[in-house]
């Protein structure tokens, strides 16, 4: 018998009545040496669970495996930690996730193929899921209850019935969790819609749903599709996610902890969304694609009850409050914040530019008509095109298909203008100031998009380009993945400002590492990394203006700060701060 049982109205573990007072916690999106830090203050806030996604994407990036189980990705460990604080584990190994993360967690190894439905029956779809499940389900079995471990429920794909209604993939799902030694719980979770629900169910598993307002209403709704069994919240929406170029969302926290206590009232189980965020370090942020392209900024702070940083919040302490009054209280005081690092100003006076070096990084791939980065093998990060063009004078650069998703152009070296996806940019004029002259083309992934129909967009040049009219015949093709900068040939600068992409290096002294904030006021556009740790996309466009610097990255002593700025710059330092600056805030 599975640890976690349902009766008509509520949970048993071990035959007990249980509430699931959970959290969600992504430990793909914390640094490893800080998730005991976090799971304490979860286990303080009064959860007796945490909840966590699973991303394929990063597991087993390529079709043969094996597993990526070390770093950011030892789940195992995770699931240690989470038990040794005394927590339950949730977990949602999708495939599908979407969680805003690249690609909604489905590999592009798998993604790229437009044959293959995904997230259906199609066997070249179910037959990659069960060999990924081969993989990792001996890794998870000494982790699930009947094995005395802490995960006592695992979920069925992830909001299936806003996607669709192919209930042979469900069950497929199902049987490969059964088959494979999962006694645990099973359960599914929609939006609190009737058609939602109906397509996203399936009969012998617990159907949960997901809101973050009108608890009474959406509560309902699940009750008159599930007439009896819990009722169980399995994505409380106490938060929202950001977009470049949008607001910072917020929600009160009286709000929030008054629809929290709303739910617990009616005989609720929950799982907040999110307990902690963390961050989209390196490339791994995804994008949404309704009728434009918007990929999601590098902070996954989502207005959570711990922040980006792990320090309580308002809602934190409105949700212990509320919590206790409704299961009790931890023995425990809450915790405070953590230490940060002074203030500290980096010179950055190292230089290296970009495009040059692009052959230095990887060799080129000569093509007729330029390719994809997925023909390249290049699924995060940079690629650069180049080609020479035949004909002199002012003309329009035509790109058929556009870009994915943010193209800089430059002539002999000096930069003539951008195109972007989420303005459906295919044309740019342009002033040839000779016959031969060089065309360059970076473009940037901004990230795949984590939810809908347009997983797997591909990313590069999307087609044939001509000027004129007339077709660029002849480019080589650079993937520019930064998986690492020891070849960047860094150099003194002399002063002036940088008017092309370039490297930028300074170092910084620190006498006891604590959590910072990386602030890059003059600077546009491109990635940090920290002691080479990849931090992640920065924009001034905003709404987010900091990036998140966790206290592991950091060292006694000398620190190295790397910058890829992508457009000129006159700025020459950068500062660490005390304080997080996520943008102009707008509450809902």
């Amino acid at each position: 018998m599975p640890a976690l049982t349902t009766t008509s109205d509520g949970f048993l573990l071990h035959g007990e009545p249980f509430r699931i007072i959970s959290g969600a916690l992504h430990y793909f999106r914390v640094h490893p040496g800080l998730w005991s830090d976090r799971l304490r203050k979860a286990r303080l806030m009064g959860l007796n669970t945490v909840e966590t996604y699973i991303p394929w994407n990063h597991h087993q990036p390529g079709p043969e495996g094996p597993l990526v189980l070390d770093g950011f990705l030892d789940l195992p460990r995770f699931l240690e930690l989470a038990q040794d604080e005394g927590l339950h584990v949730l977990l949602r190994p999708g495939p599908f996730i979407c969680a805003e993360w690249d690609g909604g967690g489905l590999p592009d190894w798998l993604t790229s193929d437009p044959d293959i439905r995904l997230r259906s029956s199609d066997p070249r779809f179910t037959g990659a899921v069960d060999r990924y499940l081969d993989l990792l389900l001996p890794v998870l079995r000494p982790h699930l209850a009947a094995a005395g471990g802490p995960v006592i429920a695992v979920q069925v794909e992830n909001e299936y019935g806003a996607y669709g209604d192919d209930s042979a993939y469900l069950k497929h799902l199902a049987d490969a969790f059964r088959s494979r030694g999962v006694e645990e719980l099973l359960f599914t979770c929609d939006q609190a819609d009737p058609e939602h629900l109906a397509a996203g169910s399936l009969p012998g598993v617990l159907t949960a749903s997901t809101f973050g307002s009108r608890v009474e209403q959406c509560l309902g709704r699940l009750r008159e599709y599930q007439t009896e069994g819990p009722l169980f919240c399995a994505e409380f929406w106490i938060g929202w996610f950001d977009h470049w170029g949008g607001p910072h969302h917020v929600r009160d926290a009286a709000d929030a902890a008054a629809d929290l206590d709303r739910l617990l009232s009616a005989g609720a189980s929950v799982n907040l969304y999110m307990f902690h965020g963390g961050t989209n370090f390196g490339f791994t942020n995804g994008a949404n694609h309704k009728h434009a392209y918007e990929p999601t900024v590098t902070s996954y702070d989502y207005d959570a009850a711990l922040t980006e940083c792990g320090d309580p919040g308002p809602k934190y302490h409105a949700f212990r409050e509320v919590i206790a009054r409704h299961v009790g209280a931890p023995d425990e005081p809450a915790p405070a914040p953590g230490p940060k690092l002074p203030p500290i100003e980096v010179e950055l006076d190292g230089r290296a530019p970009l495009l040059p070096l692009a052959g230095a990084l990887t060799a080129p791939v000569r093509t007729d008509d330029p390719v994809t980065m997925g023909e390249l093998g290049q699924h995060t990060g940079y690629a650069l095109y180049s080609t020479v063009l035949p004909a002199s004078g002012d003309g329009l650069l035509h790109f058929a298909g556009g870009v994915g998703d943010r193209a800089q152009v430059f002539v002999d070296g000096a930069p003539v203008g951008v195109l972007e996806r989420e303005r459906h940019d295919e044309t740019l004029p342009v002033r040839v100031p000779h016959p031969g002259a060089r065309l360059d083309v970076l473009v940037e992934n901004m990230g795949g998009v984590n939810y809908g129909p347009r997983i797997g967009a591909p990313k590069g040049l999307l087609g044939p380009v001509s000027f004129n009219g007339a077709a660029l015949r002849g480019w080589d093709c650079h993937a520019l993945p930064l998986d690492g900068l020891e070849a960047v040939p860094f150099t003194p600068g002399d002063g002036a400002a940088v008017t092309v992409p370039a490297f930028h290096r300074g170092t910084f002294e620190v006498d006891t590492p604590a959590d910072a904030f990386l602030a890059l006021p003059g600077w546009t556009k491109g990635q940090a990394w920290v002691n080479g740790f990849h931090l992640g996309r920065y924009w001034n466009r905003g709404p987010q203006h900091t990036l998140y610097v966790p206290a592991p990255v950091l060292r006694p002593g000398a620190n190295e700060l790397v910058l890829l700025e992508l457009h000129g710059t006159a700025a020459t330092r950068a500062q660490l701060t005390d304080t997080p600056d996520l943008g102009p805030e707008n509450t809902w």
